[in-house]
């Protein structure tokens, strides 16, 4: 009886709306191929992806998504998180974009018409924002209607935006070349008209992960692509993918992203899922991978440091792993920036070619945090016991992160622990270990995943010790930057 209501339910709330016969519609064109075709088995299809979506609530206000763009039964249940998490949030404008597959062209081509179709019905599109956006930036966004004749990236981001917003326009855009010039010039055009709309505007940067490898070396790219996006540095990101370091089909919308983000006032990344089409469709012989995050404004308190505080830190930290593996000396610094030399916590990670080479540090800080970092950063390069020592020709292929913890705080529930945004000490007796907050990101682990790990293989535990009363449960943030 409740499916057949769910049923009549769907079919009055997405019959196509009637507009007037002049409209200019775009039309879908992978409906029936990436997502169904009829209306019922569409809305059916994403809402049990969404039911079955369990994000760690956003702290903030989301002023962007990065979503995936594959056929629904290998990226639906993971873009499924983000619009989970916007659900019930109020957005008037949506800027979708995409990339285009099968067109090569410069700029960026802005879609001019009234309404976007899919089965789910007619999505009105917003020609205001859209003519203002190509007025702002008219040296770099373009017509080309061609670019929409057979691209799916944008589009199949529509029906999951019709399944968990209200009363809300679209903006649909697609990158040709994807340049980190074009990024800039499109995210200073869209904070331009986001500024002076006064409206509220959701940012959706579509785009899937590595293509086509094996399970095992997908997972291992991807979580150097992560690892990038949650360093929340769009230069820095954009250099890695154009380098291959880090390897997604979009760059340049999530790249836009992140620029447009933090010049609208966010301040965090937060990765809801990660997996990739051996998870979601079963074979691994061959997956691609996806990425559900969002890009927010926190309300939580603390102090953050600035771009020039990281570099410092980062530069430390190379500079004594390169002279203490080479030379078995830690080198002199003299710092005197007030805001590394408060006492905090910090671990130096060593990543060789995406994969962990080295992770060592202090949960609690002792001494000035640039010391804590340099000491860490000979800890990590030469005494982590999972490892032999960093030698000096693997120097140039290592690259450093650095996470800055905040203190610790006890836990008595675990629904208080936010998978990807806090990192977790376990204690019992004797025995106790620790993960970042990444750690969970990087292996697409739910809580109790990550829980069962952390018990089991870096504590010495029972690998289900954290569901006993006895076993004490620490939670901390970390600012996560790298080179």
């Amino acid at each position: 009886m409740r499916k057949k209501l769910f049923f009549l339910v769907a079919l009055l709330l997405f019959s196509p709306p009637v507009f007037p016969k002049d409209a200019d519609i775009q039309k879908p064109v992978v409906a029936g191929s990436f997502y169904p075709a009829e209306s019922v088995l569409l809305s059916g299809q994403i809402m049990n992806y969404l039911n079955a979506a369990k994000p760690d609530p956003v702290n903030g206000e989301i002023i962007a998504i990065i979503s995936p763009h594959a056929g629904y039964i290998y990226s639906g249940p993971v873009a499924a998180y983000g619009y989970k998490e916007i659900s019930g949030r109020r957005y008037d404008t949506v800027v979708i974009i995409g990339i285009s597959h099968q067109h090569i062209f410069d700029g960026v081509a802005y879609l001019e018409k009234d309404f976007y179709r899919t089965p789910l019905g007619d999505v009105p599109i917003d020609l205001e924002f859209t003519r203002k956006l190509a007025r702002a930036e008219k040296d770099t966004l373009c017509k080309n209607p061609q670019a929409y004749e057979d691209e799916h990236s944008a589009e199949v981001e529509i029906p999951f935006l019709q399944m968990s917003l209200k009363d809300f326009k679209i903006v649909v855009l697609l990158m040709g070349r994807q340049d980190y010039a074009t990024s800039i010039k499109l995210a200073r055009g869209l904070v331009k008209v986001i500024k002076g709309e006064g409206r509220k505007v959701l940012i959706v940067a579509s785009t899937d992960l590595s293509h086509y490898y094996k399970y095992d070396d997908a997972v291992a790219k991807d979580r150097v692509t992560v690892s990038e996006l949650l360093n929340f540095d769009a230069e820095r990101f954009a250099e890695a993918a154009a380098a291959g370091e880090c390897e997604l089909c979009g760059p340049g919308p999530v790249t836009t992203a992140l620029i447009a983000g933090k010049d609208l006032g966010a301040d965090k990344v937060q990765i809801l899922k990660y997996a990739n089409s051996g998870d979601t469709a079963g074979d691994k012989s061959r997956v691609v991978g996806y990425a559900s995050a969002v890009i927010y404004k926190s309300k939580e308190e603390g102090t953050m440091l600035d771009p020039g505080q990281k570099k410092e830190l980062l530069n430390i930290a190379r500079k004594t792993v390169e002279s203490y593996v080479k030379n078995a000396k830690v080198p002199e610094f003299k710092v005197t920036n007030p805001g590394l030399l408060g006492q905090e916590g910090a671990f130096v990670t060593l990543n060789e070619n995406g994969r962990l080479r080295g992770c060592i540090g202090n949960i609690i800080g002792t001494q000035p945090l640039w010391m804590t970092v340099r000491d860490m950063a000979v800890e990590s390069s030469t005494k982590d016991p999972r490892f032999e020592p960093v030698r000096p020709d693997e120097l140039k292929d290592i690259k450093i992160e650095i996470s800055v913890l905040s203190q610790p705080k006890r836990v008595q529930d675990i629904n208080e622990i936010k998978v990807g945004t806090h990192g977790v000490i376990v204690k019992r007796g004797f025995y106790g270990g620790v993960y970042l907050p990444q750690v969970a990101t990087e292996n697409g682990w739910s809580r109790e995943q990550f829980l069962t790990s952390l018990c089991a293989e870096k504590s010495g535990l029972p690998a289900d010790a954290w569901k006993d009363k006895k076993t004490e449960l620490y939670t901390f943030t970390a600012q996560v930057f790298g080179e």
